[in-house]
């Protein structure tokens, strides 16, 4: 036999033998003997009846569990954009929006409407595309790390 063959036998082993019982000690518990609970240790845990574990103990009074959560600042505001950005988003979605509900509600598509709202899409995505920029921000100081 292969060794992929004796591999494919041991897992065709332990599917078939997935829903058999598991087997017992001499105790009847199917875990060995050295991972019981010593009794002292037995004792100490506190169970109800249903097996669940016992609530927890009263708060004192005063005391207000909110009081230690973290509160994060406030976000910085978002920044400010100049016309040119707006408008080159404006195209970016604007273009392909206009020809969406066009085809939706059947609206006239001339030639020149197509030409005009693709050539704002590509417009606008080179615009955006172009004024991204590669270098660094100029407050970054002399070692600004890794430039890809």
């Amino acid at each position: 036999m292969t060794p992929q063959s004796d591999e494919d036998e041991i897992w065709r082993q332990i599917v078939a033998s997935y829903h058999e019982p598991a087997e017992t000690s001499v105790t009847g518990r199917p875990w060995p003997e050295q991972e019981d609970l010593p009794p002292e240790a037995r004792d100490r845990v506190d169970r109800f009846d249903d097996g669940f574990d016992a609530p927890e103990e009263p708060m004192p009074p005063g005391y207000d569990p909110d009081d230690d959560h973290y509160e994060p600042p406030p976000p910085p505001p978002l920044p400010k954009l100049d016309t040119t950005a707006k408008l080159s988003w404006l195209a970016l979605f604007g273009g392909p929006a206009y020809l969406l509900l066009a085809a939706v509600f059947d609206l006239p598509m001339d030639g020149w409407v197509v030409f005009t709202a693709v050539a704002a899409f590509i417009g606008g995505f080179v615009a955006l595309v172009v004024r991204m920029g590669d270098s660094p921000p100029p407050d970054s100081g002399w070692d600004d790390g890794a430039v890809i």
